[in-house]
């Protein structure tokens, strides 16, 4: 699949070094192919022996190391015009202290040890998810005020990291990407946990599922990343979406179709999504289970509701327009899952 020649090119020049954390998720793998196709040098910190191999996979020089490790952040970052950060603690529950060890101290610690190692920008990746407050997102933009009170710890995590980037930027240049529903190659939560529940049989769609939502293929996340190390202005933030949002049920029975699994056509009212996860919620708290319950309130307000934002700012600063659309990348997931089941998720 080739992408679409963009109409503006990154300001950084060819062959300079770009440092990325959370290189073996969705977002990160997309990121570091979009820069070392561009022509860039690419490190990424991974975490373990597998997390290098997705690193080099997609083109990137892994740094042995997490985000508590100083000595691999400013191995990484050393020469480096340019940071990604992508990493964070994803799940959507869990205990406050991991948060803020992995969101929140970490993204303190990348932009510092970027500040002292003299790079010159910054580009977090941050999600749509920080508006979640248990209401439909209704075409936000980046002046919807963000929530008083967030729907779960996660969103509140994403918003205390934004806020660090927003605020410390003397001697770096900073800017937020909010890519919406990211969905792609190298997916593995969002995607193989909806198979999973779907191929369980307890998956079912919430109010009929047919409300709109907006959507970012990860490659189209990468490009929005990549144009905002060039051209974005300090301190801003930028949603990147596929585009004109999508009919949720209509765009996830697509998805998963690439995976060869039917959708099924179960349905339950909008009201057990809420009732449902807060009580799951309740009882893993309760209990003191680990890991986080088969359904969260975080994931019924970002996929059972609307949610939907704009990405026009993106495109009027940045000159971002997606570079593949919904029907190519479902293509070639579809294209992947024939070739070797592992590889389009």
């Amino acid at each position: 699949m080739t992408e679409k020649p963009s109409p503006k090119e990154t300001a950084l020049k060819k062959g300079c070094t770009v440092f990325v954390t959370g290189g073996s998720g969705v977002v990160g793998f997309a990121t570091i192919t979009k820069f070392a196709k561009a022509g860039h040098r690419v490190r990424a910190l991974a975490r373990s022996e597998q997390a290098a191999q997705i690193v080099k996979a997609a083109g990137g020089i892994p740094v042995l190391g997490d985000l508590s490790s100083d000595t691999a952040l400013k191995a990484g970052m050393s020469g480096a015009l340019a940071v990604v950060h992508a990493a964070s603690q994803n799940a959507m529950f869990g205990a406050w202290e991991d948060y803020l060890r992995d969101t929140v101290e970490g993204t303190r610690r990348v932009l510092d040890t970027a500040k002292a190692a003299g790079v010159k920008r910054f580009v977090l990746v941050s999600t749509e998810a920080v508006l979640a407050d248990g209401e439909p997102i209704l075409s936000a933009d980046e002046t919807t005020p963000l929530p008083q009170k967030p729907i779960s710890l996660f969103s509140k995590s994403k918003i205390e990291a934004e806020e660090i980037v927003k605020t410390q930027t003397n001697g770096i240049e900073t800017s937020i990407i909010r890519p919406a529903l990211v969905w792609g190659i190298g997916d593995r939560r969002f995607l193989p946990g909806v198979v999973e529940t779907m191929k369980s049989g307890s998956w079912a769609w919430f109010k009929g599922g047919h409300h709109k939502t907006s959507t970012c293929y990860a490659g189209n996340a990468a490009h929005g990343i990549y144009l905002a190390s060039g051209f974005a202005k300090s301190g801003e933030v930028y949603f990147v979406t596929d585009g004109e949002p999508v009919d949720f049920r209509e765009f996830l029975t697509k998805l998963v179709a690439t995976q060869g699994i039917t959708a099924p056509d179960k349905n339950a009212p909008g009201f057990l999504g809420d009732a449902i996860s807060l009580a799951l919620e309740r009882a893993w708290k309760i209990t003191g289970r680990m890991g986080q319950p088969p359904l969260t309130r975080t994931e019924v307000n970002m996929l059972f509701k609307e949610a939907t934002v704009s990405d026009n700012k993106a495109r009027q600063e940045l000159g971002y327009e997606p570079v593949v659309s919904i029907d190519e990348g479902l293509e070639e997931l579809q294209r992947l899952a024939a070739v070797d089941p592992n590889l389009g998720t």
